[in-house]
C-alpha cells in the first residue's frame, strides 16, 4: 500500500501538466484552426477539407509507434515534441500575416499535428507504464480533468480572447489571432521548460533499442495479429461507422454557430462561441462522460449499449431545431449545446469501452494504437466532405440527412459480438 501511494504521488507530479499539454495541442489543431480559417474568409467546404487532413498523423500513427517505443526514452520524445509544438504555434502566429498565409499555416498546422500525435503516443505510453492502473481513481480523475481544462482553455478562453482583441484592435482579425497563437506557443515553451528542469517525470525504463528494419517488422506483425483477432472485421466496421453522424456534425456544428443568420447559421461572436462551446459544452461533455462511466461500471455494457447509442444520435435533432428556429437567445443555444454534448459524452463511453475490450485481448498497446488510427480515419473521411455537402444542401437539409444516417450507428451496434470480446480485469 505504501509503495502504491508513493507511485501515485510521483505520477501526480507530472501527470496534470503532461495531459494538459496533450489536450491543448489537440484542441488547438482541431478546433482553433476551424475558427481561424472561418474568420479569415474560407468557405465551409475548404475549411473541412483542409482541417480533415490534420487527422492524418493520427491515422498513420501505427507506422511510427514502434519508433517512439524503441528508439528513445519517453521523456526525450515528450520534450522534443513540446518544443516543436511551441515553435510550430509560434510559426503560425507569424504566418497569419504573410502573403501566402494559407499554404504556410496549413503546412505548420500539419507539422504541429504530427508533433501532437507523437506527443500523445509518448505520454500515453509513459502513463501506461507508470505502475498506475484504473483502480487509482484519483489519478485517472486528474488525468481526465487536466485534458478537460485544456479543452476549456483552447475552445473557450482563447476564442473569447481572440474576440475581445478584435474589439480592442478594431476588428483586426489577423493581429488578434497572431497574439493568441503567440500565447499558445508561450504555454508550450513553459511546459517544455517545466518538464526539462522542474518537478518532472522520472525516466521510464528503457526498451532495448532496435534498428528501423526491426521496427518495420514489429509494425507489420502488429497489423497481422490485429487482423487475426476474432471478430476483427466487425470491430473495424464498428470503429469506422459508429461515429458517422458525429463525424459529419463535428466541424459543421462549430461553423453553424459562427455562420451569420443570412447564411443559415446562428451568427455567434467569438466571445459567445467561447462561452457556449468552450464552457457550457465542455461541462456537458464532462458530465456525460462521468455519468456514462458510472452506470456502465454499475450495470454492465449490455444494459446500457442501446441507451448510449441513442445518446450519441438523438440529441442531434437539437441542431435541426436550431437550424429552423435560428434563435437569438444565448441561453437557449447554450442549453441545446449542453444537452447535445452531454449525450455525446455519455454515448462515447460505449465506443471507448468496446475499444478497450477488443484491444486488451493480446498486444494491448500496439492494437490500441491501430484501433485509434481507425477511429481517426472514421472522423477524417466524413469531415473531408461535410463542408461540401452542407454548402450544397444548406444547414437544415444537412442536419436532417445526418439524422437519417444515425441508423448506421444502431446497425453496427447490433452487429458487435460483445460476448466474444473478453475483458481483462482492470483493463
Amino acid at each position: 500500500m505504501k509503495d502504491e501511494l508513493n507511485i501515485e504521488r510521483g505520477v501526480l507530479r507530472w501527470l496534470p501538466s503532461l495531459y494538459f499539454a496533450k489536450g491543448l495541442s489537440q484542441v488547438t489543431v482541431m478546433s482553433l484552426a476551424v475558427i481561424l480559417y472561418k474568420q479569415l474568409g474560407l468557405s465551409n467546404a475548404a475549411i473541412t477539407f483542409y482541417v480533415a487532413w490534420l487527422y492524418l498523423p493520427w491515422v498513420i500513427k501505427p507506422l511510427w509507434k514502434h519508433i517512439v517505443d524503441h528508439t528513445r526514452s519517453r521523456r526525450w520524445w515528450i520534450l522534443l515534441t513540446q518544443l516543436l509544438l511551441g515553435a510550430g504555434f509560434g510559426g503560425i502566429a507569424f504566418t497569419v500575416h504573410a502573403q501566402s498565409w494559407l499554404q504556410g499555416s496549413l503546412l505548420l498546422f500539419w507539422l504541429v499535428a504530427f508533433a501532437s500525435a507523437t506527443h500523445n503516443e509518448a505520454a500515453d505510453h509513459l502513463y501506461r507504464n507508470s505502475g498506475i492502473g484504473k483502480k487509482h481513481h484519483r489519478v485517472e480523475l486528474v488525468r481526465q480533468l487536466s485534458q478537460k481544462v485544456a479543452m476549456a482553455l483552447g475552445q473557450g478562453v482563447l476564442v473569447m480572447l481572440a474576440g475581445n482583441l478584435q474589439v480592442l484592435y478594431r476588428n483586426n482579425i489577423r493581429y488578434s489571432w497572431s497574439l493568441v497563437f503567440f500565447i499558445v506557443a508561450g504555454i508550450f515553451l513553459m511546459l517544455f521548460l517545466y518538464h526539462l528542469y522542474g518537478r518532472s517525470f522520472e525516466e521510464a525504463p528503457q526498451h532495448q533499442r532496435v534498428g528501423f528494419r526491426r521496427v518495420w517488422e514489429k509494425t507489420k506483425d502488429s497489423w497481422r495479429s490485429f487482423l487475426r483477432e476474432p471478430s476483427a472485421a466487425v470491430f473495424i466496421l464498428f470503429l469506422l461507422l459508429y461515429r458517422l453522424p458525429e463525424a459529419l456534425m463535428g466541424k459543421m456544428t462549430l461553423l453553424f454557430l459562427l455562420d451569420p443568420m443570412q447564411g443559415g447559421g446562428l451568427g455567434l461572436a467569438p466571445q459567445e462561441y467561447g462561452l457556449v462551446m468552450g464552457t457550457v459544452g465542455i461541462i456537458g461533455l464532462s458530465l456525460g462522460g462521468v455519468f456514462g462511466a458510472k452506470v456502465l461500471q454499475r450495470d454492465g455494457v449490455n444494459h446500457w449499449k442501446w441507451w448510449m447509442a441513442c445518446a450519441m444520435t438523438v440529441p442531434d435533432l437539437l441542431y435541426v431545431f436550431l437550424s429552423y428556429m435560428l434563435p437569438e437567445s444565448l441561453s437557449l443555444i447554450s442549453a441545446c449545446v449542453c444537452i447535445e454534448q452531454f449525450g455525446y459524452g455519455f454515448g462515447i463511453i460505449f465506443y471507448l469501452h468496446c475499444l478497450g475490450r477488443f484491444t486488451c485481448q493480446s498486444e494491448g498497446s500496439s492494437h490500441r494504437t491501430i484501433a485509434k488510427s481507425i477511429m481517426a480515419l472514421s472522423i477524417m473521411i466524413p469531415t473531408m466532405i461535410a463542408g461540401t455537402l452542407q454548402m450544397s444542401w444548406g444547414y437544415r437539409t444537412f442536419f436532417i440527412v445526418v439524422i437519417v444516417l444515425c441508423a448506421v450507428t444502431f446497425w453496427v451496434t447490433s452487429l458487435l459480438p460483445l460476448e466474444g470480446m473478453k475483458m481483462k480485469k482492470n483493463s
